[in-house]
């Protein structure tokens, strides 16, 4: 056997010459197997169907030529093996809009990743949430895609930190769930790249390495064979290097998809395999596309492989070990959004005898859907446990549900405060799984992917997918009202992945608090929250809007759909419409006052500078938000857009000053007729606050 094995230490110019005797050495069958994935259904057999039980080959791999593979897991909240940290779910994550904490969490995921056989992390997802409704909007981090962008750099850099590759997902406008298989979305090139792709090229530009493609079509082609985003967008323009692989099984539909910049077809060689070796001895792919691929694959994974490591070894005790479990903790309280409260919180523990805590959810563990980003923790600490946990026997904790209203009643008017746990679960939202896995509908399916639906099974009953309303289920607003009867302060905890909308019962409630899908440590730190431990410091990663019809246009079913250049809080202020909850709104235990700001224009950014004041008798984090709005006399523009975010911990009293570097490129628009980006001259306005409504802005203005 040859060995051409990695070793530590290699150059770039080792690596480039290694790779090159690969090519030389290998057959082209070998070098096709290179780009596919190997051993997955297999091993969800040998496993007992169970999703990401072990790590599975993804990419790479000659054992002949001693040329390792890529060892793939999920994990938008957690590596999805073993019995990892569950962190809370990346739209929690969004919310807390802190990039420090990103980037640790993900290098605890790169840890857990190596501890556990896996060298490639599908953790960075980063499709923008063009609809609440949307069933994975809690694997990405919201609305507005600088903010994307930012903590997808922070997430994946921290990931690769420890020699894992990360790679992005998904590439690109997957934006709904039941339908991705199919769906053809229709964009125009300026929406495409003004609001779908500017958080792919942050993330891409900062070295994240690898791109998984979507499942949807692009303007009439899918995007796993999209020559425009593979090459023309990507390689040609990006200048990216890294390599791209599919999404799982439906990610390619023809062999063709290789010379159009898909490396990698996973998990299995459907489309690719003897297809396209037969392919290229036809005549109908040049070998050179191989070989191209194969270079950027094994480039890659040798970068990784040679480069010293962090830590001295990975062992399983890095697992969900205790500072990993303390990071969740930390995220959990970041992350919750203070959404409503007229004074009842935070509670005095002394002047509380018994709390009464209703609904289902509030005693079952939750942390987020059952699909491909699953997590199963060691513990899970449930509201209810976590309340119990914090007040330690001296406040007695009463449990009731929806299932008994009259119990409820009962229990909220014997109790001096009322917490109502309400929300969803993997059964309402999450990734769409049609039996027991996410193959798709195989009514749309080629032959070779219903034959791997079957393979892999698929007899349960369908879960998760896209949300149908927008509203808490009936039965949970009825517990909220027989809470609400009582007359007790009452707080309403939501559990969901994006926007609820609260008109049917948000007036009757002293505080509400979206906690997401908060992680394994989750009820340790609503139970701080509550009582004042901590302040709720999240801000709000998307709009709630009054009115379900204020959002673009969703069909859960749509064979095609327009994806508009405005949605969320852009898409409302074109509209003129007050949003119940602003994006980036979020109270706090603290008041917070803003003052002096600053905008200078240096040669290539704007220079932001603004005052931020604790007025209130607590410590507490604020997140200072900026905004631009644009001259708009050359093309129509958003009334502003957020270009900068910063956490900022202020004792009571103290004032500090957040600073901020705008890019002048990030200003800029796509000009249709010239194919560049063009920066308007005039007048820009520039706003600083603690949220997105005018109301909560300071304003300035500077030329460019």
């Amino acid at each position: 056997m040859t060995d051409l094995a990695p070793h530590k230490g290699m150059s770039e110019a080792d690596i480039d010459r290694t790779v090159t005797a690969i090519l030389e050495a290998a057959s082209l069958e070998e070098k096709v197997e290179m780009m596919s994935g190997k051993g997955f259904f297999e091993s969800y057999q040998r496993t007992d169907r169970t999703w990401g039980a072990e790590p599975y080959r993804a990419g790479g791999g000659c054992e002949r030529l001693g040329v390792p593979a890529f060892y793939f897991t999920d994990g938008p909240r957690g590596v999805a093996r073993g019995q990892s940290t569950c962190f809370p779910c990346t739209m929690a994550r969004g919310a807390a809009f802190d990039r420090d904490l990103e980037r640790r969490i993900g290098e605890v995921m790169g840890m857990e990743a190596r501890a556990q056989g896996c060298n490639l992390s599908g953790a960075v997802c980063i499709n923008l949430l063009r609809h609440p409704a949307w069933g994975r909007a809690q694997e990405t981090y919201g609305e507005d895609p600088f903010l994307l962008g930012e903590l997808a750099v922070a997430l994946g850099t921290g990931i690769q930190t420890h020699n894992v590759c990360a790679t992005v997902k998904h590439f690109a406008l997957n934006s709904m769930e039941n339908a991705r298989f199919k769906v053809d979305v229709r964009v125009d090139e300026r929406t495409l790249r003004e609001v779908y792709l500017p958080h792919f090229k942050r993330a891409l530009d900062a070295g994240v390495a690898s791109v998984m493609s979507a499942y949807n079509k692009m303007n009439g082609e899918y995007c796993g064979q999209n020559r425009v985003l593979l090459t023309d967008i990507l390689r040609d323009e990006w200048g990216f290097e890294g390599w791209v692989h599919s999404d799982w099984v439906y990610g390619v539909r023809q062999p063709y998809g290789a010379a159009a910049g898909l490396d990698v077809e996973n998990p299995e060689p459907i489309v690719f395999g003897k297809k396209l070796v037969n392919a290229v001895t036809g005549g109908a792919i040049e070998p050179e596309v191989i070989d191209r691929a194969c270079r950027r694959i094994l480039t890659t994974l040798y970068r990784f492989a040679t480069a010293e490591d962090p830590l001295e070894s990975y062992g399983e005790e890095l697992v969900s070990s205790p500072p990993h479990v303390a990071l969740a903790l930390e995220a959990a309280e970041k992350s919750a959004v203070l959404l409503a409260n007229d004074g009842v919180l935070p509670l005095e523990r002394n002047e509380i005898q018994r709390l009464a805590v209703l609904g289902r959810l509030s005693a079952i563990p939750n942390t987020g859907d059952h699909g491909s980003s699953r997590v199963r923790a060691r513990h899970v600490v449930t509201p209810a446990e976590g309340l119990r946990r914090y007040l330690d026997g001296v406040v007695e904790v009463t449990l009731g549900d929806e299932s008994d209203l009259e119990s409820a009643r009962r229990l909220a008017g014997e109790a001096d405060a009322v917490v109502v746990v309400v929300g969803y679960t993997a059964e309402h939202e999450g990734e769409y799984i049609p039996g027991d896995i996410n193959l798709g509908q195989t009514g749309s399916a080629s032959k070779e992917a219903n034959a791997a639906q079957a393979q892999i099974g698929g007899a349960g009953q369908p879960r998760g997918g896209d949300r149908r309303s927008l509203e808490l289920p009936d039965e949970q607003v009825r517990l909220i009202k027989v809470a609400q009867a009582a007359g007790k302060p009452l707080i309403v905890v939501i559990v969901a992945g994006s926007a609820v909308l609260v008109e049917r019962w948000g007036d009757g409630a002293n505080a509400i608090l979206q906690t997401f899908y908060s992680g394994m440590e989750g009820g340790t730190a609503l139970a701080r929250m509550l009582f004042g431990d901590r302040s709720p410091s999240g801000k709000l990663p998307f709009t709630v809007a009054r009115d379900p019809a204020d959002y673009p246009f969703f069909d859960v079913d749509a064979d095609t759909i327009e994806y508009g250049p405005l949605h969320g809080y852009t898409l409302l202020e074109q509209k003129r419409k007050a949003a119940r909850f602003p994006f980036g709104h979020g109270l706090s235990y603290a008041r917070f006052s803003y003052r002096a700001l600053q905008v200078r224009r240096g040669p290539r950014a704007l220079q932001v500078t603004v005052s931020v004041r604790n007025d209130g008798a607590v410590a507490a984090d604020e997140i200072t938000q900026v905004y631009v709005g644009f001259p708009g006399a050359l093309v129509q523009r958003p009334a502003k857009l957020l270009r900068g975010f910063e956490r900022v911990s202020l004792a009571p009293g103290q004032t500090r000053t957040a600073r901020f570097e705008i890019p002048l490129e990030d200003l800029q628009f796509w000009d249709e007729a010239a194919r560049e980006w063009r920066l308007e001259p005039g007048e820009h306005r520039v706003f600083a606050g603690g949220a997105s409504s005018d109301e909560h802005l300071l304003k300035t203005t500077v030329s460019l």
